[in-house]
């Protein structure tokens, strides 16, 4: 793997290589194999912090939370501040350093696995854009990284190990969301958030496009193609997905009628309700309440 840097460690700062015996564990084993942490960190304050790397053998993920810095690659140049989330995957030459007026803090984790290039991808990496997203300082984040760390305190057990690698997956996820989150803010088309507030709000009614299109305050057009850039769906087809969710908390919590179900959320029909639910489940309302009541 590509070694951690040798930059000075401070008393509350945290630099951990996973041992190659955990390592060659967590490559075999079918629940990590995927994507596990090979080393992880915070370094605070970290004055005089540099590293270059011409062979870069797994991937870095680089989470600043104060101060700033630079970075490079062979195709980009950039500051990197507060906020900044910087990906440098297997194989990518770089070097950064922290500044020296106001040296960064950081959270870090290098990371290997058989399908870390998915993971990369699903975070945005491209090799045409740049390296460096800014999703701003999130506890909730800062939270997942230490949680993460907590593993170089277990003895080296394995369970711990198949835990933080969870832990991996799980702020991928988070870093994900908040990536579309900063999206959305960024575009100042709308306010996602309260577009989908509205649209739980009104779960049981029937909302066509029109009328989400001027909650956001924004045509049609655009509404519908800003919406979907950010969320993967459609406006309609993404309530239609929230009313089903819905129908499906219902079945399980309640015991209204599949005919009271589709009533709640706005379907007068219930065979069309059942339909809709058949197709968007998988399985009809009345086999989705069995399944979840055995």
């Amino acid at each position: 793997m590509s070694a951690p840097s040798t930059w000075p460690l401070p008393k509350d700062g945290v630099r951990f290589v996973t041992p190659a015996f955990m390592v060659n564990k967590l490559a075999r084993h079918p629940l990590t194999r995927e994507c596990y942490p090979a080393a992880m960190g915070f370094y605070p304050e970290a004055e005089s912090h540099r590293m270059q790397r011409s062979r870069h053998d797994d991937n870095l993920l680089i989470y600043c939370v104060e101060g700033q810095g630079w970075a490079d690659t062979e195709t980009w140049s950039g500051r990197v501040g507060p906020g900044d989330i910087l990906l440098l995957p297997q194989g990518v030459t770089h070097q950064y350093e922290a500044s020296a007026e106001n040296p960064w803090t950081l959270y870090w984790v290098h990371y290997q696995g058989s399908s870390t290039a998915v993971f990369n991808q699903y975070l945005g990496y491209r090799e045409d854009r740049e390296p460096a997203t800014n999703i701003g300082v999130s506890p909730r984040l800062i939270a997942h990284f230490r949680g993460l760390m907590a593993a170089h305190r277990t003895g080296y057990s394995t369970r711990a190990f198949i835990n933080a690698a969870n832990q991996l997956r799980h702020l991928f996820t988070e870093i994900a969301l908040e990536m579309r989150r900063a999206q959305a803010i960024s575009q100042r088309s709308f306010d996602l958030d309260a577009v989908q507030s509205f649209m739980l709000e009104n779960i049981g009614q029937t909302l066509d496009l029109d009328t989400l299109a001027a909650a956001a305050n924004l045509s049609k057009y655009h509404f519908a193609n800003k919406y979907k850039a950010l969320t993967g769906y459609s406006p309609i087809k993404h309530f239609l997905n929230m009313k089903m969710e819905h129908a499906c908390h219902l079945l399980d919590s309640s015991q209204l009628s599949v005919k009271g179900v589709a009533a709640e959320l706005g379907y007068p029909d219930q065979l069309y309700f059942s339909r809709l639910f058949t197709r968007t489940v998988g399985m009809s309302p009345r086999a989705y309440r069995s399944s979840v009541r055995k």
